[in-house]
């Protein structure tokens, strides 16, 4: 989506990077992460965008066993968003994840750098073991927006995957 951009990145320690920009008012938006109560993400309006992305695609999930549609919209480092839903399958083995749908739109326009990505869903909105694993091998860091779509109004929560997946499997790339 054209108009997303990132101005800096800066880091508040080691771990956590947060990407800084500013809307129309100049006005930075901030959502709580969920490990550390005292540390605040700074977000961009893209967050908003990337939040809509993942609710508008979660309409298009194909869930006819469990009836749990998902959504989720992935940014790049180019400014891009990739979305995608789950579809589901008979074969319960076989059923594609929101998440690794959403990397594979991502990877198939030849984008590989991902900085984070939103999950919408009824509930509580946490990746599954096997899609925490397939979003590390893109970047272990990337901050990832848990948006539950229960009555009210609220902000996604905000985590960095590393938090999501400690001591992640990984090979030595060659």
């Amino acid at each position: 989506m054209p108009g997303i951009n990132l101005i800096e990145k800066t880091e508040r320690h080691a771990n956590i990077a947060k990407w800084v920009s500013h809307n129309k008012t100049g006005r930075q938006e901030k959502i709580r992460m969920m490990n550390s109560p005292s540390t605040f993400v700074s977000l961009i309006p893209a967050w908003k965008t990337l939040r809509d992305a993942a609710r508008a695609v979660r309409k298009n999930a194909y869930a006819p066993y469990s009836k749990y549609a998902v959504g989720a919209a992935l940014l790049t480092a180019s400014g891009n968003i990739y979305s995608g839903c789950n579809v589901e399958n008979a074969s319960y083995g076989l059923t594609i994840c929101a998440e690794r749908s959403a990397v594979c739109s991502a990877v198939s326009a030849g984008e590989t750098q991902l900085i984070a990505i939103c999950i919408s869903l009824t509930g509580i909105p946490v990746p599954c073991g096997t899609c925490r694993q397939f979003l590390y091998e893109f970047n272990s860091d990337m901050q990832v927006l848990l948006d539950n779509l229960e009555p009210g109004e609220q902000p996604p929560e905000c985590v960095l995957l590393s938090d999501l997946l400690p001591r992640a499997f990984h090979l030595l790339k060659t």
